[in-house]
């Protein structure tokens, strides 16, 4: 049973990280996306830095606190996930 329990903990914690990642990757391509859209609107030069730098901030702190998350999972994934996959069996056996 121990067995089984770390590779379901494992499995999940797979699963989150893909998914944090990708949520990461189309972060990216969004802000890029929006940043390209609206720099042809703004005719102004300092207007424009400032929205390439405030795109830069908010890219690195939205994938460091990602990225950290993640860390802190996979540091702590047996008490977090072994906490949810005994839920998940109580509420399966109810």
């Amino acid at each position: 049973m121990a067995e089984s329990l770390a590779s379901r903990i494992d499995r999940m914690f797979a699963r989150d990280r893909i998914m944090a990642l990708l949520f990461v990757a189309l972060l990216w391509l969004v802000t890029g996306f929006v940043y390209f859209a609206v720099d042809a609107l703004v005719a102004n030069g300092g207007i424009r830095i400032a929205l390439a730098i405030a795109a830069l901030f908010l890219l690195a702190f939205n994938t460091a606190s990602i990225l950290a998350m993640i860390r802190h999972y996979r540091e702590d994934k047996e008490h977090i996930y072994g906490l949810d996959i005994r839920h998940l069996d109580e509420n399966r056996s109810r």
